[in-house]
């Protein structure tokens, strides 16, 4: 009796444990019924935190929202920054993340969607500079200054691109383009996407290389790299939102 009930309490905690191991967060959510969302909320046109709302808005946002309602769940959105947007999910700080460009270092130890969206890196400087800060070429020099976002694929970018200019490196909350207004860096390097947002807001900025943006790569969401039931549902849902036109008119909307 006492050898019957050992074996049926084994039984019973490789089941439990079995249960436990196999459960996705795409059951987590639906049982809680709350989605959450890391995102850096400086972004404009992706993440933006408006300081006159106190709310986040953007291209990220609304597709947040939009899974979050073909779910049946609330939205809850996580204050990140960039160094720590892929910690976040790997700690299950989140269940996801906004948009971030697609790098194997990412790959190493987080999931990610499929891709939805595509953009290049292209530099910036002050409007007045353009006459001497005219190409990308120009820029890998030792008395240029670069200025980059910490843990953004842009400071790998300009490492590799302009060895021999002098690197600026900000941490979160603050942003790469305030160097350069406020005259601490000669250039600074982002997507289009977000410098296109970014000269409209600011006047004195300008793209140097607007035409010609390098290092093409994708936007997709990160998610938990163990999860397959969750990534498979991410991708299922972004596959029948592209074939309803949600991304293409969501960019649209705000001139993405």
């Amino acid at each position: 009796m006492i050898l019957f009930r050992n074996v049926l309490l084994v039984i019973t905690f490789i089941i439990s444990f079995s249960t436990t191991a196999l459960c996705s967060v795409l059951d987590e959510i639906v049982q809680n019924g709350v989605l959450k969302v890391g995102t850096t909320g400086d972004f404009p046109g992706w993440s933006f935190k408006n300081p006159e709302t106190n709310e986040y808005e953007g291209f990220d946002i609304d597709l947040a929202k939009k899974l979050a309602t073909d779910m049946g769940v609330e939205i809850e959105f996580v204050a990140t920054d960039w160094k720590n947007l892929v910690s976040g999910v790997v700690s299950s700080k989140y269940h996801m993340t906004s948009s971030a460009s697609i790098t194997a270092q990412r790959a190493i130890v987080a999931g990610y969607s499929d891709s939805y969206f595509g953009t290049g890196t292209v530099a910036m400087t002050l409007t007045k500079n353009l006459n001497k800060i005219n190409s990308w070429d120009l820029i890998n020099n030792a008395n240029i200054s670069v200025a980059v976002t910490l843990g953004t694929v842009f400071e790998n970018e300009a490492k590799k691109s302009f060895p021999d200019a002098k690197l600026v490196s900000v941490e979160a909350p603050a942003r790469e383009y305030q160097e350069v207004l406020s005259g601490r860096a000669d250039v600074s390097l982002t997507s289009k996407v977000d410098a296109l947002k970014l000269i409209n807001l600011y006047p004195d900025l300008s793209i140097i290389n607007l035409d010609e943006p390098k290092n093409a790569k994708l936007f997709a969401i990160l998610l938990p790299r163990d999860d397959q039931e969750w990534i498979n549902f991410v991708n299922h849902w972004i596959a029948d939102q592209k074939n309803k036109g949600f991304f293409d008119q969501t960019a649209e909307k705000f001139g993405l």
